[in-house]
Protein backbone atom coordinates (compact mmCIF):
# COMPACT_ATOMS: atom_id res chain seq x y z
CA UNK A 1 0.00 0.00 0.00
CA UNK A 2 3.00 2.09 0.66
CA UNK A 3 4.53 1.75 -2.48
CA UNK A 4 0.73 2.69 -4.49
CA UNK A 5 0.56 6.00 -2.50
CA UNK A 6 4.16 6.62 -3.14
CA UNK A 7 2.93 6.59 -7.21
CA UNK A 8 -0.47 8.09 -6.67
CA UNK A 9 0.24 11.16 -3.79
CA UNK A 10 2.05 13.33 -6.49
CA UNK A 11 -0.44 13.06 -8.86
CA UNK A 12 -3.09 14.35 -6.41
CA UNK A 13 -0.70 16.89 -5.21
CA UNK A 14 -0.12 18.51 -8.40
CA UNK A 15 -3.87 18.52 -8.73
CA UNK A 16 -4.41 19.83 -5.09
CA UNK A 17 -1.73 22.69 -5.72
CA UNK A 18 -3.28 23.83 -8.72
CA UNK A 19 -7.39 24.00 -7.36
CA UNK A 20 -5.11 25.83 -4.44
CA UNK A 21 -3.55 28.06 -6.21
CA UNK A 22 -5.97 29.14 -8.47
CA UNK A 23 -8.63 29.50 -5.32
CA UNK A 24 -5.86 31.54 -3.86
CA UNK A 25 -5.55 33.66 -6.66
CA UNK A 26 -1.92 33.12 -7.32
CA UNK A 27 -2.97 31.83 -10.65
CA UNK A 28 -5.06 33.78 -13.18
CA UNK A 29 -8.53 32.92 -14.87
CA UNK A 30 -6.50 31.88 -18.18
CA UNK A 31 -3.82 29.40 -16.73
CA UNK A 32 -6.15 26.64 -17.22
CA UNK A 33 -6.23 27.29 -21.05
CA UNK A 34 -2.56 28.32 -21.43
CA UNK A 35 -1.46 25.72 -19.57
CA UNK A 36 -2.87 23.09 -21.58
CA UNK A 37 -2.44 25.16 -25.00
CA UNK A 38 1.28 24.59 -23.62
CA UNK A 39 0.97 20.98 -23.21
CA UNK A 40 -0.85 20.23 -26.20
CA UNK A 41 1.51 22.65 -28.96
CA UNK A 42 4.80 21.37 -27.21
CA UNK A 43 5.32 19.57 -24.11
CA UNK A 44 3.11 16.55 -25.04
CA UNK A 45 4.10 16.04 -28.68
CA UNK A 46 7.73 16.36 -27.67
CA UNK A 47 6.97 13.49 -24.59
CA UNK A 48 5.99 11.35 -27.75
CA UNK A 49 8.34 12.24 -30.41
CA UNK A 50 10.75 11.12 -27.60
CA UNK A 51 8.83 7.81 -26.73
CA UNK A 52 9.12 6.88 -30.40
CA UNK A 53 12.45 7.97 -31.54
CA UNK A 54 14.14 5.92 -28.59
CA UNK A 55 11.99 2.94 -28.77
CA UNK A 56 13.13 -0.20 -31.45
CA UNK A 57 11.04 -1.17 -33.73
CA UNK A 58 12.00 -4.72 -32.08
CA UNK A 59 10.72 -4.25 -28.78
CA UNK A 60 7.48 -3.59 -29.80
CA UNK A 61 7.06 -7.28 -30.98
CA UNK A 62 5.49 -8.47 -28.49
CA UNK A 63 1.91 -10.14 -30.47
CA UNK A 64 0.32 -11.58 -27.39
CA UNK A 65 0.47 -8.58 -25.17
CA UNK A 66 -0.24 -5.80 -27.50
CA UNK A 67 -3.09 -8.08 -28.70
CA UNK A 68 -3.93 -8.69 -24.99
CA UNK A 69 -3.82 -5.30 -24.00
CA UNK A 70 -4.58 -3.44 -27.44
CA UNK A 71 -7.93 -5.51 -27.91
CA UNK A 72 -9.20 -5.26 -24.18
CA UNK A 73 -8.37 -1.05 -24.62
CA UNK A 74 -10.29 -0.55 -27.62
CA UNK A 75 -12.97 -2.71 -27.19
CA UNK A 76 -13.63 -0.88 -23.73
CA UNK A 77 -13.73 2.39 -25.79
CA UNK A 78 -16.14 1.16 -28.36
CA UNK A 79 -18.21 -0.37 -26.11
CA UNK A 80 -18.04 3.15 -23.56
CA UNK A 81 -18.43 5.28 -27.01
CA UNK A 82 -21.60 3.17 -27.79
CA UNK A 83 -23.13 3.86 -24.21
CA UNK A 84 -22.57 7.74 -24.54
CA UNK A 85 -24.02 7.92 -28.19
CA UNK A 86 -27.12 5.75 -26.55
CA UNK A 87 -27.02 8.75 -23.81
CA UNK A 88 -27.85 11.20 -26.64
CA UNK A 89 -23.74 12.09 -26.18
CA UNK A 90 -22.28 14.29 -29.29
CA UNK A 91 -20.05 11.91 -31.17
CA UNK A 92 -17.39 14.23 -29.78
CA UNK A 93 -17.94 14.15 -26.14
CA UNK A 94 -18.71 10.99 -26.67
CA UNK A 95 -15.05 10.00 -27.60
CA UNK A 96 -13.92 11.53 -24.85
CA UNK A 97 -15.77 9.68 -22.24
CA UNK A 98 -15.17 6.67 -24.27
CA UNK A 99 -11.19 7.33 -23.94
CA UNK A 100 -12.24 8.04 -20.02
CA UNK A 101 -12.31 4.57 -19.66
CA UNK A 102 -9.63 2.96 -21.60
CA UNK A 103 -6.92 5.36 -21.33
CA UNK A 104 -4.84 4.39 -18.22
CA UNK A 105 -2.23 7.02 -16.85
CA UNK A 106 0.62 4.36 -18.01
CA UNK A 107 3.25 7.10 -18.57
CA UNK A 108 3.16 8.95 -15.31
CA UNK A 109 2.31 6.25 -13.14
CA UNK A 110 3.30 2.69 -14.93
CA UNK A 111 6.82 3.12 -14.74
CA UNK A 112 7.21 3.39 -11.14
CA UNK A 113 4.63 1.31 -9.99
CA UNK A 114 5.30 -1.35 -12.47
CA UNK A 115 9.37 -1.22 -11.36
CA UNK A 116 8.44 -1.19 -7.57
CA UNK A 117 5.90 -4.09 -7.90
CA UNK A 118 7.36 -6.56 -11.38
CA UNK A 119 11.15 -5.23 -11.19
CA UNK A 120 13.46 -3.75 -14.38
CA UNK A 121 12.11 -6.84 -16.56
CA UNK A 122 8.94 -5.43 -16.77
CA UNK A 123 9.47 -1.84 -18.38
CA UNK A 124 9.63 -2.84 -21.92
CA UNK A 125 6.68 -4.33 -21.40
CA UNK A 126 4.95 -0.82 -19.67
CA UNK A 127 6.81 1.24 -22.80
CA UNK A 128 4.88 -0.81 -25.08
CA UNK A 129 1.39 -0.19 -22.93
CA UNK A 130 1.95 3.46 -23.02
CA UNK A 131 2.56 3.54 -26.76
CA UNK A 132 -0.32 2.14 -27.58
CA UNK A 133 -2.35 3.70 -25.23
CA UNK A 134 -0.90 7.73 -25.74
CA UNK A 135 -0.31 6.82 -29.75
CA UNK A 136 -2.74 4.36 -30.56
CA UNK A 137 -5.48 4.40 -28.57
CA UNK A 138 -5.40 8.31 -28.95
CA UNK A 139 -5.26 8.49 -32.53
CA UNK A 140 -8.65 6.36 -32.71
CA UNK A 141 -10.03 8.92 -30.52
CA UNK A 142 -8.60 12.13 -32.30
CA UNK A 143 -10.21 10.49 -35.48
CA UNK A 144 -13.92 9.66 -33.92
CA UNK A 145 -13.82 14.12 -32.56
CA UNK A 146 -12.80 15.06 -36.45
CA UNK A 147 -15.40 12.66 -37.39
CA UNK A 148 -17.65 14.16 -35.08
CA UNK A 149 -17.11 17.90 -36.09
CA UNK A 150 -16.96 18.17 -39.58
CA UNK A 151 -20.60 19.09 -41.17
CA UNK A 152 -20.18 17.79 -44.26
CA UNK A 153 -21.48 13.90 -44.43
CA UNK A 154 -20.36 12.63 -47.99
CA UNK A 155 -17.46 10.23 -47.27
CA UNK A 156 -14.93 11.76 -49.81
CA UNK A 157 -15.34 15.05 -49.00
CA UNK A 158 -15.54 13.65 -45.08
CA UNK A 159 -12.60 11.36 -45.20
CA UNK A 160 -10.42 14.50 -47.21
CA UNK A 161 -11.65 17.07 -44.52
CA UNK A 162 -10.46 14.88 -41.23
CA UNK A 163 -7.27 13.73 -42.92
CA UNK A 164 -6.51 17.37 -43.56
CA UNK A 165 -7.38 18.21 -39.73
CA UNK A 166 -5.64 14.68 -38.48
CA UNK A 167 -2.06 15.89 -40.45
CA UNK A 168 -1.92 18.95 -38.94
CA UNK A 169 -2.84 18.00 -35.30
CA UNK A 170 0.18 17.98 -33.15
CA UNK A 171 -0.93 14.66 -31.24
CA UNK A 172 -0.49 12.48 -33.97
CA UNK A 173 2.58 14.01 -36.41
CA UNK A 174 4.66 14.09 -33.57
CA UNK A 175 4.60 10.12 -32.35
CA UNK A 176 4.87 9.39 -36.58
CA UNK A 177 7.84 10.91 -37.36
CA UNK A 178 9.29 9.61 -33.85
CA UNK A 179 8.61 6.39 -35.43
CA UNK A 180 10.47 7.40 -38.40
CA UNK A 181 13.55 8.40 -36.67
CA UNK A 182 13.69 5.55 -35.16
CA UNK A 183 13.19 3.35 -38.40
CA UNK A 184 16.35 5.27 -39.31
CA UNK A 185 18.24 4.00 -36.45
CA UNK A 186 20.03 7.36 -36.19
CA UNK A 187 20.67 8.68 -32.59
CA UNK A 188 19.34 11.90 -31.95
CA UNK A 189 21.60 14.54 -31.72
CA UNK A 190 22.65 15.18 -27.87
CA UNK A 191 21.43 18.41 -27.28
CA UNK A 192 17.82 17.72 -29.20
CA UNK A 193 17.59 14.73 -27.00
CA UNK A 194 18.33 16.64 -23.45
CA UNK A 195 15.66 19.40 -25.02
CA UNK A 196 12.99 17.12 -26.03
CA UNK A 197 13.55 15.03 -23.06
CA UNK A 198 12.74 18.04 -20.94
CA UNK A 199 9.81 19.34 -22.92
CA UNK A 200 8.24 16.27 -22.59
CA UNK A 201 8.93 15.80 -18.42
CA UNK A 202 7.00 18.95 -18.58
CA UNK A 203 3.56 17.18 -20.00
CA UNK A 204 1.59 15.29 -17.34
CA UNK A 205 2.81 18.16 -14.42
CA UNK A 206 1.53 21.05 -16.11
CA UNK A 207 -1.80 18.39 -17.43
CA UNK A 208 -2.43 18.04 -13.61
CA UNK A 209 -1.88 21.51 -12.23
CA UNK A 210 -4.50 22.52 -14.98
CA UNK A 211 -6.76 19.55 -14.19
CA UNK A 212 -6.91 21.57 -10.15
CA UNK A 213 -7.50 25.13 -11.58
CA UNK A 214 -10.08 23.75 -13.61
CA UNK A 215 -11.80 21.89 -10.74
CA UNK A 216 -11.28 25.36 -8.44
CA UNK A 217 -13.31 27.11 -11.59
CA UNK A 218 -16.02 24.67 -12.19
CA UNK A 219 -16.30 22.95 -9.15
CA UNK A 220 -17.37 19.32 -9.18
CA UNK A 221 -19.85 17.52 -10.84
CA UNK A 222 -23.57 17.09 -10.66
CA UNK A 223 -26.66 15.67 -11.65
CA UNK A 224 -26.14 13.70 -15.38
CA UNK A 225 -22.26 14.67 -15.39
CA UNK A 226 -22.23 12.69 -12.02
CA UNK A 227 -23.97 9.95 -13.29
CA UNK A 228 -21.48 9.74 -16.29
CA UNK A 229 -18.58 9.88 -13.96
CA UNK A 230 -20.18 7.40 -11.79
CA UNK A 231 -19.94 5.02 -14.96
CA UNK A 232 -16.89 5.80 -16.45
CA UNK A 233 -15.03 5.03 -13.07
CA UNK A 234 -15.67 1.88 -12.51
CA UNK A 235 -15.24 0.99 -16.06
CA UNK A 236 -11.69 2.41 -16.01
CA UNK A 237 -11.02 0.48 -12.66
CA UNK A 238 -12.90 -2.76 -13.10
CA UNK A 239 -13.65 -4.07 -16.39
CA UNK A 240 -10.91 -2.72 -18.22
CA UNK A 241 -7.96 -4.57 -15.93
CA UNK A 242 -10.71 -7.65 -16.03
CA UNK A 243 -10.55 -7.94 -19.69
CA UNK A 244 -6.97 -7.58 -19.68
CA UNK A 245 -6.43 -10.39 -17.42
CA UNK A 246 -9.11 -12.60 -19.37
CA UNK A 247 -7.28 -12.29 -22.42
CA UNK A 248 -3.80 -11.94 -21.27
CA UNK A 249 -4.57 -15.27 -19.21
CA UNK A 250 -7.15 -17.03 -20.74
CA UNK A 251 -7.15 -16.11 -24.11
CA UNK A 252 -3.62 -15.70 -25.45
CA UNK A 253 -2.13 -17.54 -22.64
CA UNK A 254 0.62 -15.00 -21.86
CA UNK A 255 3.42 -15.51 -19.04
CA UNK A 256 2.87 -14.13 -15.56
CA UNK A 257 5.30 -11.13 -15.98
CA UNK A 258 3.94 -10.20 -18.85
CA UNK A 259 0.20 -10.85 -17.76
CA UNK A 260 0.92 -8.55 -14.58
CA UNK A 261 2.11 -6.08 -16.43
CA UNK A 262 -0.72 -5.18 -18.97
CA UNK A 263 -3.37 -5.66 -15.71
CA UNK A 264 -1.85 -3.61 -13.39
CA UNK A 265 -1.08 -0.96 -16.69
CA UNK A 266 -5.13 -1.23 -17.55
CA UNK A 267 -6.25 -0.70 -13.62
CA UNK A 268 -4.03 2.47 -13.39
CA UNK A 269 -6.33 5.77 -12.94
CA UNK A 270 -7.46 8.01 -16.18
CA UNK A 271 -4.73 9.99 -17.24
CA UNK A 272 -4.89 13.28 -18.26
CA UNK A 273 -4.97 13.14 -21.91
CA UNK A 274 -9.16 12.73 -22.22
CA UNK A 275 -8.53 16.27 -20.27
CA UNK A 276 -6.25 17.43 -22.60
CA UNK A 277 -7.85 16.55 -25.53
CA UNK A 278 -11.53 17.89 -23.98
CA UNK A 279 -9.80 21.20 -23.79
CA UNK A 280 -7.93 21.23 -27.45
CA UNK A 281 -11.12 20.59 -28.82
CA UNK A 282 -13.13 22.84 -26.73
CA UNK A 283 -15.56 20.48 -25.07
CA UNK A 284 -16.78 20.09 -21.70
CA UNK A 285 -14.61 18.57 -19.47
CA UNK A 286 -16.40 18.12 -16.56
CA UNK A 287 -16.67 14.56 -16.71
CA UNK A 288 -13.61 14.23 -17.83
CA UNK A 289 -12.05 15.86 -14.98
CA UNK A 290 -13.92 14.60 -12.40
CA UNK A 291 -13.34 10.73 -13.59
CA UNK A 292 -9.28 11.54 -13.79
CA UNK A 293 -9.85 12.73 -9.67
CA UNK A 294 -11.66 9.84 -8.47
CA UNK A 295 -10.39 7.20 -10.24
CA UNK A 296 -6.85 8.83 -9.46
CA UNK A 297 -8.09 8.62 -5.62
CA UNK A 298 -9.80 5.14 -5.76
CA UNK A 299 -6.94 3.42 -7.54
CA UNK A 300 -5.37 3.01 -4.41
CA UNK A 301 -7.26 0.54 -3.49
CA UNK A 302 -8.13 -1.51 -6.45
CA UNK A 303 -4.65 -1.49 -7.21
CA UNK A 304 -3.35 -2.86 -3.67
CA UNK A 305 -6.14 -4.94 -4.15
CA UNK A 306 -4.94 -6.83 -7.41
CA UNK A 307 -0.88 -6.72 -6.10
CA UNK A 308 -2.22 -8.43 -2.64
CA UNK A 309 -3.95 -11.25 -4.93
CA UNK A 310 -0.80 -11.42 -7.08
CA UNK A 311 1.08 -11.90 -3.89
Amino acid sequence: MGSILGVVLPVFGLILLGFLARRGGWLGPNTMAELNRFVVWLALPAMLFHVMAHTAWSILWQPGFVAAFGLASMGLFAVTLALRLRAARPLPDASIEGLNAAYPNSGYMGFPLCLMALGPQSLPLVTIGMIMTVCVLFALAVVCIEIGLQEERRPARLAAKVGLALAKNPLLVAPAMGALVSGTGLPLPEALDSLLKLLGAAASPCALVALGVFLAQQGMVRGRDLQGTLLLVPLKLLALPALVWLLAAQVFRLGPLATHTAVLLAALPTGTGPFMLAEYYRRDARITSATVLISTLTSVLTVAAYLAWIG
